[in-house]
């Protein structure tokens, strides 16, 4: 005989749709889940994170689709818990909230100059080009010959490979219009990216690496002295995947600059000093190269700077934060506060682990927290008890928030595909949240 309960899952990005999943395949409880998001539509990163040229990677959204149309599940978008709804208003009311909340906060250089105007996170960045509705619509001018690119991850290789994207290729993604004129416009003809170390530890994966060289009149530059090993580096180069990714990098410094009108640099051991601005934006970087002893540097003019760095996570009211790892703390999936379970409060994704990994990370994670929330239903008294509390939707209607229910969500759907027949494109994201809500409600 199964368990009925009640569970409240905070984020509707992988890690909480595969928690919603996972807990509706299970036959040892019977859950009713309600997944909050703070933003009108579903999905998080694979919609906001993913690049938007990797339309294979989000094809999942067609699966996660059918877990949140599933009758035991109901979608709540345009709710911010912490401030529409109370965690002690979550936890009165359902035997299990779950948060699945993600890492939206970036890393800094801590650097001279980072405050400077022309210089952004590609936490922001990523959000712009992608139409997520906190990033405004004219966040980013972008202009300038040269961009400087921070980071040696995949996400910086999504910025650099973005960047050197041409409108034809650009229009084949769901991305609004006014982001591929801003980038069509911009006048930028050279990327450069920056990693600190050396090429055996890169943290870019080799389809990344591989993919640069499908860009249009693009050059991908590599410098052949970045690929010299010292014998430390050469042990590391045995491993096959890096064995693989050299092998790579070799084919591009053997092409040299040749090959079209733009240029993307892959610079190794490189990593940025200081910002130096004129009039409040800035105008150049200087460059550390090299290592060890053997440092040399040089400035390198540019208007536009994107960090690519890292993610941390955001500290939640009313749940203990890990502020040195950015996570909140858990044994199992369940929070811990003072070395004990915060009763039926669990945790899923980048806020439980760090943001590591890729999608499919994520439903080995959630499993893990799950399969806590079952043993926990069957043999704790208070995960099983009948809650008394106000339905959640009550209480939101009551304050007048705007929630977006599934329905809405498939309004807005719609809605985005019409906007891109209109525009002769497959759909196009639309970037305003006021936009939205409108598209939700008049469906």
């Amino acid at each position: 005989m199964s368990v009925n309960l009640r569970v409240a899952v905070v984020g509707s990005g992988p890690s909480g749709i595969f928690t919603a999943q996972l807990l509706g395949e299970s036959d040892r409880v019977d859950a009713q889940v309600d997944v909050f998001d703070r933003l009108p539509v579903p999905y998080g990163l694979v919609r906001y994170g993913v690049a938007p040229d990797h339309p294979k990677i989000k094809s999942i959204v067609g699966a996660f689709a059918e877990v949140l149309a599933d009758p035991r599940v109901r979608f709540f978008g345009n709710v911010t818990v912490g401030n529409d709804i109370s965690l002690a208003e979550l936890r009165n009311y359902y035997d299990v909230v779950v948060f699945a909340s993600g890492a939206s906060q970036d890393r800094r250089l801590g650097i001279p100059g980072e405050h400077l105007s022309g210089v952004s996170s590609a936490t922001e960045f990523v959000a712009w080009y992608s139409g997520h509705p906190d990033a405004g619509v004219e966040r980013f001018s972008i202009s300038g010959h040269t961009a400087v690119v921070v980071g040696g991850g995949n996400v910086a290789l999504d910025v650099a490979r973005l960047l050197n994207r041409t409108p034809d290729e650009l229009r084949r993604t769901d991305m609004p219009e006014h982001v591929i004129e801003a980038i069509a416009s911009s006048g930028i003809r050279d990327v450069r990216v920056l990693a600190r170390r050396g090429p055996v530890h890169a943290k870019f994966t080799n389809k990344e690496l591989i993919e640069l060289g499908s860009l249009t009149d693009c050059a991908i530059v590599v410098d052949p002295v970045d690929l010299e090993l010292n014998a430390e580096d050469q042990e590391g180069a045995a491993n096959p995947l890096v064995s693989r990714r050299m092998a790579i990098l070799k084919e591009y410094a053997d092409r040299g600059s040749r090959g079209g009108e733009r240029t993307l640099r892959l610079e190794f051991n490189t990593r940025p000093t200081e910002l130096q601005g004129d009039n409040g934006h800035v105008r150049s970087v200087r460059l550390a190269r090299g290592q060890g002893d053997d440092i040399s540097t040089t400035d390198v003019a540019t208007q536009f700077v994107v960090r690519s760095i890292g993610y941390r996570g955001c500290e939640l009211v009313g749940l203990p934060f890990d502020e040195h790892r950015g996570v909140i703390p858990h044994r199992e999936g369940r929070v811990i506060v003072d070395e004990e379970h915060l009763a039926g409060t669990y945790v899923t994704g980048w806020i439980k682990r760090g943001p590591s990994g890729v999608i499919g990370t994520n439903r080995l994670d959630a499993n893990e927290t799950v399969t806590a929330i079952v043993e926990d239903a069957l043999t704790l008294p208070h995960a099983r008890s009948e809650k008394s509390g106000v339905d959640p939707l009550e209480l939101l209607r009551a304050r007048e928030v705007a929630v977006v229910d599934w329905n809405g969500w498939l309004s807005i759907d719609q809605a985005e595909v019409e906007l891109g027949r209109d525009l002769e494109r497959a759909r196009v994201k639309i970037h305003d949240r006021s936009e939205m809500l409108n598209a939700a409600i008049s469906r």
